[in-house]
């Protein structure tokens, strides 16, 4: 059962601000895509000069895990990450609100071998992902792959909620809220694949601390309770964007040997060892905007409160 209050209806006055920006969504996913990769240039770079929070937090994030890189290389980043952090959202448009609309041509997948022989197993299947600014492009490219669901945050906003859940539908039989740990259980053992990006921080209760960057980061320990309990297989999913080709790729990458393990906190650097070094590989492509290290050990200051 859902620990989350209950909705507010769709046309509650709170959503009203929502809606709009779901209207132009609607106008932009029937955009030609060259426009809306100019578009999401244009975007990005408003919204450093104005997403005052989130570019504090974005430069902290990039201080904490670059600490060796020049201020002005970090700078440069930041405000290259805030473009592809503006494509993402735009880019979710597309399958949410022109479903019709085929972008396979657009899309590679690389390494679906490793995908079929997990499911070949009938055991299901963790793919575990990050928090990459390109997520929700790709839903149609892995609903032709085979059995896969999606784990979510449930959003307050009734029209965010209704957005990000009926968009997911479209492709996912299960579009699963990350609370709702039964059923992806259940879906595990009908041999389904959970896609469960297993790079927040959801605060103390199920994690523990494990290094991210080097930096402690509050890790979710559910990735090695769900394989345990099925003894699923478990494999990265990693997701890119070509801004030159106007692409997206996904890669599977081979299943993860003997994982879980015996000790959460080894399990939990794993994947942030695998996480962090997928990172390095593109830097500007990762969702820098959310408080990855908020939560600290005991008696450690936070980071990101000003000072």
């Amino acid at each position: 059962m859902s620990r989350h209050a209950p909705l507010k209806p769709l046309w509650h006055p709170i959503a009203w601000p929502a809606w709009c920006v779901i209207a132009l969504g609607w106008c932009i996913a029937r955009l030609p895509i060259s426009w809306i990769f100019g578009f999401g240039h244009i975007l990005g770079r408003g919204l450093y000069l104005l997403a005052v929070s989130r570019r504090r937090i974005a430069r902290t994030n990039l201080r904490l895990c670059f600490p060796a890189m020049q201020p002005e290389e970090r700078e440069a980043l930041l405000k290259e990450n805030f473009v592809h952090t503006a494509l993402g959202a735009l880019e979710a448009m597309l399958p949410w609100l022109n479903p019709g609309r085929d972008l396979s041509p657009l899309i590679d997948v690389v390494g679906a071998e490793h995908y079929h022989a997990a499911q070949a197993q009938n055991r299901g299947i963790l793919v575990l992902a990050a928090h990459f600014t390109v997520m929700d492009v790709i839903s149609a490219s892995l609903k032709r792959l085979g059995t896969f669901d999606v784990m979510y945050r449930y959003n307050k906003n009734p029209a965010w909620e209704w957005l990000q859940v009926t968009g997911r539908r479209r492709y996912f039989e299960g579009v699963v809220e990350r609370e709702e740990t039964r059923q992806v259980l259940k879906r595990l053992k009908a041999g389904r694949a959970i896609w469960y990006a297993a790079d927040q921080d959801y605060g103390r209760r199920h994690s523990v601390f494990a290094p991210f960057f080097g930096v402690p980061a509050a890790t979710i320990v559910a990735a090695s309770r769900f394989a345990r309990m099925n003894d699923s297989p478990v494999l990265f999913m990693t997701t890119a964007r070509d801004l030159e080709r106007r692409r997206w790729s996904i890669t599977f990458h081979q299943p993860v040997e003997d994982f879980p393990g015996v000790d959460e906190v080894a399990d939990a650097s794993r994947v942030n060892a695998e996480i962090e070094s997928f990172v390095r590989e593109r830097p500007a492509q990762y969702l820098w905007i959310h408080r990855r290290f908020k939560t600290r050990p005991e008696g450690e200051r936070g980071f990101y409160t000003k000072r």
